[in-house]
């Protein structure tokens, strides 16, 4: 069986296509994209030779993988991102030192944590520090 032409999409559940989307998101096949293949499969297959059931329930059990991979990775981001926010709020009134990627570093009290555009910011004086960026809390 072959598939003479098939079009990419990068949309995601819930949206529209995304023209915008980074390349990350362009060069990764999702689970929709995945169901998109399968139904372009049955609809192009060969009457006289159809997929074998074994086969069609193989790709049905990968695509059922694939989404619970899917979701997975969102609810680990999802923790991820929790424990970043907890551990940061949990350094107000404490004393860090950091060490930025451009070589400055220094050390202070952390004042405040604000959250934007889903990044972390601790403010210690006037610097604004990303959790990655500590060094040491005393």
């Amino acid at each position: 069986m072959s598939i003479n032409s098939t079009t990419p999409t990068n949309s995601t559940p819930g949206s529209s296509t995304n023209t915008t989307a980074n390349a990350a998101d362009k060069a990764m096949l999702g689970k929709d994209d995945f169901l998109k293949l399968l139904v372009t499969q049955l609809q192009h297959q060969d009457p006289m030779n159809p997929v074998d059931d074994k086969d069609f329930m193989g790709q049905m059990a990968q695509f059922t993988s694939v989404e619970q991979l899917s979701n997975m990775a969102s609810s680990i981001q999802l923790m991820s991102t929790a424990s970043q926010s907890t551990q940061s709020i949990a350094l107000i009134g404490k004393a860090v030192s950091w060490k930025k990627e451009d070589g400055s570093s220094g050390e202070g009290v952390a004042q405040s944590v604000s959250f934007a555009d889903g990044k972390i910011t601790i403010t210690v004086g006037d610097a604004q520090i990303a959790p990655a960026e500590i060094e040491g809390v005393r």
